[in-house]
């Protein structure tokens, strides 16, 4: 009964891993929050680009998506598809109802798709006078003197106080840096440049002296990372996007996938009924705003398991 017993447990244990190995895997969802998602952006491993993924993350609680760099996580609160533009609101920058003093950079990676596009820097409370502000490495000016209206503006806003500046300061320790650049480590360095603090504008509407009414926010270009993803975008993501799937890659190569909703098929093709041949990739499920499926791969792996525990159960017996 000695060996029977022995066998018994290592079934039970061999059992318990192929069901952990059905539920270990990320799942691909096609919304992350209110942002729609769409290739190259995708919510975990598997999903999306395998050169965006690094970058690109959607937060299992708060199901907002985030850009991590090595200065830290920004919020992404919108996504342009259409211009391959996206908007990033950094927790510590200043608005107009919110202004405190910034305690890191804002940076990007040198290997990320990801470069800073059109927006206005405000550099708030510096040593003045402003006129004198310069990047690291670099003797000309950054200020635009042409923009002082902006400051004018930005500094009406009560808040201001948050950056221990008076009401209403002198706008000599304000300067509007446009259009805004990064330094040769891909930082905004308030501190290199004597700033307390920063906004970031994107549009000023059509109200260019009531800073309530701006749109704040940090634009940034992507690029789908060479040709190969942008062959990808223009024949199998676009057919497997109309068929109802997610674009993703199998994990193991960086091969592009079609994750399917029909229980996490996943194919080579798209989700179409006439492609259900295609291959089957378990380390990506199809999972909606909450919740998952498992795939086919999986369930046939629990069906063995589930019949080798009752044999031996019979055997014991």
């Amino acid at each position: 009964m000695e060996p029977q017993r022995a066998s018994l447990a290592l079934s039970l244990i061999i059992f318990n891993l192929l069901l952990t190995t059905t539920t270990q895997y990320p799942s691909c969802q096609s919304t992350c929050g209110s942002l729609h998602l769409s290739y190259p952006f995708g919510s975990g491993p598997g999903c999306g680009s395998p050169t965006f993924q690094p970058y690109i993350t959607c937060t299992t609680t708060t199901k907002q998506l985030l850009l991590t760099t090595h200065t830290g996580s920004y919020p992404i609160t919108s996504i342009s598809y259409s211009t391959n533009t996206l908007t990033l609101t950094p927790p510590s920058m200043s608005t107009c109802t919110s202004m405190q003093p910034c305690p890191s950079n804002l940076g990007l990676d040198w290997a990320s798709p990801f470069q800073l596009g059109p927006s206005t820097f405000i550099l708030l409370s510096c040593r003045p006078p402003t006129s004198s502000l310069t990047l690291k490495d670099s003797s000309s000016p950054i200020c635009d003197p042409s923009y002082s209206h902006l400051c004018a503006a930005i500094y009406t806003c009560p808040s201001v106080t948050g950056l221990n500046l008076p009401l209403l300061p002198p706008t000599n320790t304000c300067c509007v840096y446009s259009p805004g650049n990064l330094d040769a480590k891909s930082e905004l360095d308030l501190r290199g440049l004597k700033c307390k603090g920063y906004t970031s504008v994107v549009s000023l509407g059509d109200y260019p002296t009531d800073p309530n009414k701006w749109e704040y926010g940090v634009a940034l270009k992507y690029n789908h990372g060479g040709e190969l993803d942008g062959g990808i975008v223009e024949t199998k993501c676009k057919s497997c996007e109309m068929s109802g799937g997610v674009c993703g890659y199998a994990t193991s190569d960086n091969s592009f996938l079609c994750v399917c909703k029909n229980g996490g098929y996943n194919t080579t093709l798209d989700c179409s009924s006439d492609n259900y041949s295609g291959v089957q990739e378990q380390g990506v499920i199809w999972s909606p705003e909450s919740g998952s499926d498992l795939p086919a791969s999986s369930a046939w792996k629990i069906w063995i398991g589930l019949l080798a525990l009752a044999e031996l159960i019979i055997l014991t017996a």
